[in-house]
């Protein structure tokens, strides 16, 4: 069964303007993006502008690709971040020795074996299910089949699973009827340049989001 509501991230936050427009717009968690080859990557500074002017009731995500430790453990003492997002090639353990709790992300291929990710990454709060392309760790712009992890084919897995890839306001309606996600999670779908959001495309994606029900 579908829950009555699917959650929405907004990620690669880079500024003040789009982050007001997506909370307001009804966005539950901001992902902001510390990984330097990304177009949407953040300082500690840029990101504390944003963090500063942010209601309550907001999850604030950054997304690691194969971090350093120390980087980890600046952005959650400099930030006071509420939740990691790990895109790389993590261990449970690395994943594990943060004083916060983790989401896990997921570049989904056809053998991709949800049921032992969800074993293994137990502790996570959830599976971020994204796009594969080689070399590449997430942002792609791209859908992947979303008959891969429909509800029936996914009985046995143990955590919320959170979709990605390729969403916009166009196809997200479908890709929740499809999948039954917990959230969905929407960068590049909902932009009007790389590291800059269009309001529009904000507000229709979370009203298409809504009209399922």
């Amino acid at each position: 069964m579908m829950q009555n509501r699917t959650r929405v991230k907004i990620c690669g936050i880079t500024n003040i303007t789009d982050a007001t427009t997506a909370v307001q717009a009804g966005a539950d968690a901001l992902g902001f993006v510390f990984y330097d080859k990304s177009p949407r990557v953040v300082t500690i500074d840029q990101a504390w502008a944003v963090f500063e002017k942010l209601p309550a009731f907001v999850t604030t995500t950054a997304l690691f690709v194969n971090p350093d430790v120390s980087l980890v453990e600046k952005v959650i003492k400099d930030l006071k971040i509420d939740l990691l997002q790990f895109h790389g090639d993590e261990s449970p353990a690395f994943c594990d020795q943060f004083s916060r709790p983790y989401i896990k992300a997921v570049r989904m291929q056809a053998e991709t074996d949800l049921e032992q990710l969800a074993v293994q990454y137990a502790s996570s709060q959830g599976l971020l299910l994204d796009t594969y392309v080689k070399g590449v760790p997430g942002g792609t712009g791209a859908a992947f089949n979303w008959n891969w992890v429909a509800p029936e084919r996914r009985l046995n897995v143990t955590l919320p699973v959170i979709l990605a890839g390729g969403l916009n306001e166009d196809n997200v309606e479908q890709a929740i009827r499809s999948v039954h996600p917990w959230a969905v999670d929407v960068s590049g779908g909902v932009e009007s340049v790389p590291g800059q959001k269009s309001s529009e495309k904000i507000q229709a994606f979370i009203q298409a989001v809504n009209n399922v029900r």
